[in-house]
Formats: C-alpha cells, sequence, structure tokens
C-alpha cells in the first residue's frame, strides 16, 4: 500500500470530533528528567481538570512505567498486530493518568496493510475522546525514530540543563530537526523548560544562549515556559517511584511544574496551540517512512 492510499485512510477518520492536544517532550541528551517533565506536567493537568494520557515512545526502556510503579500488560504492538484495542492497553498510574507504552510497535507501521491501518486509526481516534492532552514522550537524541516524532508534533517542550553537554546535545537535536526534509517552522512550536537550575535567573541564562545560537543559525522561534530547580525532595520522589507533584504538594520543583503547566494551559497560550488529534500526528509518521 502507497503511502498516498495509507493518508485517505487516515483523513477518512478526520470527521467532527473532538481533537486532543499532542505535546511531545524530548531532549537533546539522557538523564536531563525528559520523563520526570512528562509525568508531573501530567499530573499538574490532571489537578486543573483535564484527561491526560502519556504515551512513552522511549523505545527499549521503560522509564515511565518505572516512575509509575506500575507494569503495563500490553503496549502498542498489542495494537498493531494483536487486535487488542486502545482501552486494553492503557495503563492507568496515580490520579488517572493513562499511560500506554510504546514498545517497538511504531516502526513497522509504514508497512501494514490496508485493513491494519484502518484499525489502528479507528483506535487512536478514540483516544481523542479519552483525553484533553496527550503527552509524547520521545527518546531522547537525535536518531530516527525521535526526530520522526518531533516533525509530527506541532508542539515539543525541550527539556535543558545547565550542563555544557546538555546545551550542546539539545542544539544538535534542534540542528537535525531543521534539517529534516519535513520539518516546517511555521507548523511547530518548540519550548524550552530549564531543568535542574539553582535559580530561575539561571534558567532564563540558559535560555538566552541557546536561544541566541538557534536563532541566529536555525530560525527556529522558540519560547521559554520556565525552570524547575534542583530539589533534593524531587530525587526522594523518583527513588520511591512516585511523582513528586503528589508525594510532596510543598517542593520547590512541584511549585515549578505547576507554574510551568498553567502557563501551557493558559488562555493566550490554548488559544495559539491549534489542537490537531493523534489521527493527524501519526498521519504524519506514516506519511513520511518509507516502503
Amino acid at each position: 500500500m502507497d503511502q498516498a492510499e495509507q493518508l485517505r485512510i487516515l483523513k477518512a477518520s478526520q470527521q467532527s470530533r473532538p481533537l486532543a492536544r499532542v505535546i511531545t517532550v524530548t531532549s537533546g541528551k539522557g538523564g536531563v528528567g525528559k520523563s520526570n517533565t512528562s509525568i508531573n506536567l501530567a499530573i499538574q493537568f490532571r489537578k486543573m481538570g483535564k484527561k491526560v494520557i502519556i504515551l512513552d515512545a522511549d523505545f527499549g526502556l521503560a522509564n515511565i512505567e518505572i516512575m509509575f510503579g506500575a507494569v503495563p500488560k500490553h503496549n502498542l504492538c498489542d495494537l498493531i498486530y494483536q487486535k487488542k484495542n486502545i482501552k486494553e492497553i492503557i495503563t492507568w498510574g496515580p490520579m488517572e493518568v493513562g499511560f500506554i507504552s510504546g514498545g517497538s510497535g511504531i516502526a513497522g507501521m509504514s508497512n501494514l496493510s490496508r485493513e491494519y491501518l484502518k484499525y489502528i486509526v479507528q483506535n487512536l481516534v478514540q483516544l481523542d475522546a479519552i483525553a484533553d492532552i496527550i503527552i509524547v514522550d520521545t527518546g531522547a537524541g537525535i536518531s530516527d525514530a525521535v526526530l520522526e516524532f518531533l516533525v509530527a508534533s506541532g508542539e515539543i517542550l525541550l527539556v535543558t540543563t545547565p550542563e555544557p553537554t546538555s546545551i550542546t546535545d539539545s542544539y544538535s537535536l534542534l540542528k537535525a530537526l531543521y534539517r529534516h526534509p519535513r520539518f516546517d517552522e511555521n507548523m511547530t512550536k518548540v519550548k524550552m523548560i530549564a531543568n535542574r537550575v539553582s535559580k530561575e535567573s539561571e534558567g532564563q541564562v540558559l535560555f538566552r544562549k541557546l536561544n541566541a545560537v538557534v536563532e541566529r543559525y536555525l530560525k527556529i522561534p522558540m519560547v521559554y515556559l520556565g525552570s524547575v530547580p534542583e530539589d533534593i525532595q524531587l530525587s526522594r520522589a523518583v527513588m520511591q517511584q512516585v511523582p513528586v507533584s503528589l508525594q510532596n504538594p510543598g517542593a520547590k520543583s512541584t511549585a515549578a511544574y505547576e507554574r510551568i503547566a498553567e502557563k501551557l494551559l493558559g488562555k493566550e497560550e490554548a488559544e495559539r496551540q491549534p489542537k490537531r488529534g493523534m489521527a493527524a500526528f501519526f498521519s504524519h509518521i506514516i506519511s513520511g517512512r518509507k516502503k
């Protein structure tokens, strides 16, 4: 089945229906707190009354399920190859945040038959009705898999720390994204979160440094969302496999995640960020893959 046929099937699902807001969280290198950001923002969104599902697209690792303290029975592969329905592969974590393990299922989606593709799309459309916000937690770095998700996303949260290697790797990631043949800077908003900073001013300086280079060489507009401080309470929460936003509502890091979530859901920000839904998100991934 060619790409045109795949897209016709996907577009057939674009009827009048609710659309979820898809937010993709990424980083230039591992170990900077990307998955922690995904989980704690999800908890904050739930506190604000939003229904949230996290898609763990970090293939080969299980950061989200470890932090949730839950082992999923099924993953996206079971939806694709075992004909499980979308509700069967969702694991429900703290505060009823939904979680879907990506497994390695997405890698083979371009070679699926018409029957399989229709089945997947019908299930993905259901996610838009189940969740207000879908957070896609990608792997770290500039692998092809990560870039596929970023190109498909209209809203990217880039987690960076003050470490020189984190700054350099964040720039390398954005450069790879900029050079991707299907990247459209007019359709994608990149928003940076400074993690593990000693004070807010350090986060602002970090953003200015990275943004200056990005504006000069890549012409990708970036927005600064805010910072999350270095916090021993967050480290303790990770060790106990509980999101700090639940374990310690008074922690400095919890307050930071709350501010970032409020900024993302603010009226002005929400109006600037159109909802695209999961079917549209995956249509970009499928259409970009070669047979």
